[in-house]
């Protein structure tokens, strides 16, 4: 790398093709003939390395050689610990071209500490039967204790395997049916399952994404992007999918975010990005902070929202707040998907903004109908609506014994189309739970249908029922982090804990405040809130700042959270006890 490098153009200077290739590495070599490409930026927005995808294709065929000259064979897995830099790119190419099977696997960003860190990775590196790990000059003091006792035919960094001797053998020829790689959970834990993806597969994705869902444009569009690479928004929609409709993408890293989202919104400015994609979190991190510096966000056509239910006001509010730099908030597209079909779902149509539907919640909760209401004196929840299945996929809600669901009525949310995972990895068991014969996946969430679009009310397996009601936590977690202002997103984690008595409902706090007099009082208010506005008795448990634990990906898993309760690594005050 050299400093003060040019980036990368946005023009491709070639006929656009929209993923119509039969593998990731016949659309890279494709791309390679045009002028797009990554530009790699620091957490300051600095570059620190263009490269455009003809150089990237050439070095991707390098590493292949060189990866087959350390042994690894045709199908073997190869773990990637992925930081968002070209190294990853070489080593993921590599691996297509050299019929490899790459599997991205996540940085130390949301665990609790090293061991737990090393002890999820090794999981997942077991899981998959990865014959090499790929550890980042980041954390390569991790390195012995990472592959320590492993199998492998290689285990270091980027640069001890970019040193390695080429293999003069001639690559495989690499089919549609052939795995691409593996895709692991963002909230993998005890059992890690790796989703297998074949080329076919996830050609089709990058397909629909670019051609139906962002109706990607001849000249004009550019991709920037701070998501993980080893999560599949990241990895699909700002990685693979752009590289397969030859579009330029700018690249932040994941890990330098949450200190600096402003970055993102300067670089989409100065590069006059057009697409680019968050979790709700990310938009409320962007609008909290202090704008410094001149932005021009009128550029940006599709401002994305995806990974987890999906928060309305927080857009409403970030629209408000960045309408005066150009931003149209007409430019959110709510989706929906997950790792188990590649990566999306369903889309919002463009330039409409975020669709949303207010309900009756004590109707939902007991009758499993979303009623339509404006009613003051009610209970109200608003969804927002995830659109339309892409083209050659559906979406089907159904009951519990199978049966489909009118309009408005929840149930489990099936979806089938070309973009479905070959299964889990080595787990049939478990594939054969979530996918049926005729090509259905049950993916596990809850929702409803309404005007064709899907509607998603939340995980199945999240779901609190108390006396003949269905609670969703997330409407818990909602209320107390808008209603009490000492409260942040991703500061509560509601679930139910069995006893024998029956189930108790629990709500952990992240609570900043030392005095026991104010700590008392964020106690007894949050319990109030739940009583007064969903009319449940909640024990309130505060935990300090950054102890709730969130998923690679950044959003907060409940079910390590009530692991680590039950476990006792959480205080056991509650709201009981703090009258």
């Amino acid at each position: 790398m050299t400093p003060n490098q040019t980036p990368v153009p946005t023009a491709s200077n070639q006929k656009r093709r929209h993923g119509d290739f039969p593998t990731f590495s016949a659309a890279l070599d494709y791309a390679a003939q045009g002028t797009a490409g990554f530009n790699i930026y620091n957490g300051r927005g600095q570059l620190l390395e263009a490269l455009p995808y003809r150089v990237l294709r050439e070095q991707a065929l390098d590493t292949a050689r060189r990866m087959l000259g350390a042994g690894l064979k045709s199908g073997d897995r190869v773990a990637i610990i992925a930081e968002s830099d070209g190294d990853f790119a070489r080593i993921f190419f590599g691996c297509q071209y050299a019929g490899l099977v790459p599997a991205p696997l996540p940085l130390p960003i949301a665990f609790g500490g090293r061991d737990a860190y090393i002890a999820t990775l090794r999981g997942m590196v077991s899981a998959s039967g990865a014959r090499a790990v790929i550890v980042p000059e980041l954390i390569g003091s991790w390195t012995a204790d990472i592959i320590a006792g492993l199998d492998l035919a290689f285990g270091g960094s980027p640069a001890e395997l970019l040193a390695l001797t080429a293999s003069a053998e001639a690559l495989p020829e690499i089919g549609s049916q052939d795995l691409s790689y593996l895709q692991f959970s963002s909230g993998s834990t005890r059992f890690p399952m790796g989703v297998a993806v074949t080329q076919a597969a996830g050609m089709a994705n990058a397909r629909a994404i670019a051609r139906d869902g962002l109706q990607v444009t001849e000249t004009c569009d550019r991709c920037v992007s701070w998501l993980p690479l080893y999560h599949d928004m990241g990895l699909v929609g700002f990685f693979l999918t752009p590289m397969t409709c030859q579009l330029t993408v700018d690249l932040l890293p994941t890990r330098e975010f949450a200190r600096r989202p402003h970055v993102w919104l300067d670089l989409i400015s100065r590069n006059r990005g057009t697409i680019a994609y968050s979790p709700s979190f990310g938009y409320e991190l962007c609008a909290r902070r202090p704008v410094s510096g001149d932005l021009d966000l009128s550029c940006w056509r599709i401002a994305g929202i995806g990974g987890d239910m999906i928060r309305h006001h927080i857009l409403e509010t970030f629209a408000e707040r960045f309408s005066a730099y150009g931003f149209d908030g007409r430019a959110f597209v709510a989706s929906y998907g997950m790792a188990e079909a590649t990566l999306a779902i369903s889309f919002a149509p463009l330039d409409t903004g975020i669709k949303t539907d207010t309900i009756d919640l004590r109707r939902l909760e007991t009758e499993g109908v979303a009623s339509a209401s404006d009613d003051p004196s009610h209970a109200l929840r608003t969804f927002v609506l995830c659109g339309l299945a892409l083209p050659e996929h559906d979406i089907q809600v159904r009951n519990a014994k199978g049966g489909l669901l009118p309009e408005r009525h929840v149930g489990m949310v099936y979806v089938r189309g070309p973009s479905l995972m070959r299964g889990y990895f080595g787990r049939q068991p478990e594939t054969d739970e979530v996918l049926d014969d005729k090509g259905w996946l049950n993916t596990g969430d809850l929702g409803y249908m309404l005007h064709g679009e899907i509607v998603i009310t939340g995980r199945a397996k999240d779901l609190i029922i108390i006396n003949g009601r269905n609670i969703w936590p997330q409407d818990l977690e909602w209320s107390a982090e808008h209603e009490i202002a000492s409260l942040r997103s991703r500061d509560v984690a509601v679930f139910a804990v069995e006893e024998e008595a029956g189930e108790r409902v629990v709500a952990l706090v992240q609570c900043r405040a030392t005095n026991e007099e104010d700590r008392a009082k964020l106690r007894e208010e949050t319990m109030g809130l739940f009583r007064r506005q969903h009319g449940i008795d909640v024990d309130v448990i505060l935990v300090p700042p950054h102890t709730l634990p969130q998923t690679s990906s950044g959003k907060l898993t409940r079910a390590r959270a009530k692991a680590m309760l039950l476990a006792g690594q959480f205080e056991t005050t509650t709201s009981s006890t703090a009258a």
